[in-house]
């Protein structure tokens, strides 16, 4: 972190200038400051002293002088060779920013609670670190269809550290993924460390670490994060966790049939989302899919249930069952007797 500045202020945490001094010095004594107080002086956002409050995101609060000290020595020892001088600077700077701030604040209060991750080098180190931390399981959520091998090999180092501590992973997809030859690439590399099972559609990315930390996207591009510490908030997140992992089905095991001759379980699951009222966009983002793949399922439906208009496929969709397809529901396709599937 040290030696990363911005033009006007070339310089690292171990040595603000008089103006980030001054607003940092503030933001600790007051517990935030006013975003416009931090546009003078862009090195504290850039070196993630500050970052936006989660309840109002006008605010910028600092981050706990603690905290500023461990990122200060992980970078000032792995330049150690070439100064050693910035270590003694680094630990000064800290001790004199802890003591402007109340010493009787813990590490649970809801600053640490939930913090947000502004850019996508603060959200990997920040799953750096959680990776560096956990010691026995993680649980991750990845919607979308098939995983990209540049995603897949980005997170590769991550998976295998944790291999190599024994920790335990369970992955969960959509059933799109099953057809990404990289995860299954991937998969096989892990070996037994790593579990996966997939779903029709899934919640939104999800990491968890050995259920006390969890990251989630807080925005569309996923250029800002939440790292969520908050026991509440994590605990009920496993608890979803669970209770998709419970209805998902093992990478290893095939769909199951849907009981429709000419009917793939995807079309079927197209179908209810169908019967729900979903525009194809929609329908496609759910399941992970191409629209242009989404229309061509639609289209084979329409030909399989002999409908002339997609009108007439509602009503073929809820006459077959497919609206409901956990039900039990007498099944008549055109020229068919009609015929009952679990």
């Amino acid at each position: 972190m040290t030696g990363h500045g911005t033009d006007d202020h070339p310089h690292g945490a171990d040595r603000l200038c008089e103006a980030g001094d001054r607003v940092y010095s503030r933001a600790v004594r007051r517990g935030r400051v006013p975003r416009a107080d931090a546009e003078p002086v862009p090195c504290l956002l850039e070196l993630a002293l500050l970052h936006p409050d989660p309840d109002d995101m006008d605010w910028l609060v600092p981050t706990a002088p603690q905290e500023v000290m461990t990122r200060l020595l992980r970078g000032v020892y792995d330049d150690v060779s070439a100064s050693q001088r910035r270590v003694g600077a680094a630990v000064a700077a800290v001790e004199r920013y802890a003591g402007l701030g109340p010493q009787d604040r813990t590490a649970g209060g809801e600053g640490s609670a939930i913090r947000v991750l502004d850019g996508l080098s603060r959200i990997q180190a920040a799953m750096d670190e959680a990776t560096e931390a956990c010691t026995t399981e993680v649980l991750t959520v990845q919607p979308g269809g098939i995983r990209p091998e540049h995603e897949l090999t980005e997170g590769l180092h991550r998976a295998l550290a944790l291999r190599g501590r024994g920790v335990r992973m369970r992955d969960l997809y959509t059933h799109v993924a099953r057809h990404g030859q990289g995860l299954l690439n991937y998969l096989e590399l892990m070996g037994g460390s790593v579990q996966a099972r997939t779903l029709d559609e899934v919640i939104d990315r999800l990491i968890l670490f050995d259920r006390t930390v969890a990251f989630v996207p807080a925005n569309a591009d996923r250029t800002l994060a939440l790292e969520l510490r908050h026991p509440a908030l994590v605990s009920y997140l496993v608890t979803v966790f669970e209770r998709l992992w419970r209805l998902a089905i093992p990478l290893t095991a095939p769909l199951p049939d849907t009981g429709i001759e000419g009917i793939s379980h995807r079309e079927q699951s197209i179908a209810a989302l169908l019967a729900e009222g979903h525009q194809d966009a929609v329908i496609a983002e759910r399941l992970g899919i191409s629209v242009r793949t989404c229309r061509a399922h639609i289209a084979r439906l329409s030909e399989t249930l002999g409908a002339a208009s997609r009108t007439q496929l509602g009503v073929r969709i809820a006459q077959v069952g497919l609206d409901t397809p956990t039900s039990v529901t007498p099944l008549t396709l055109p020229g068919q007797e009609p015929r009952t599937v679990r």
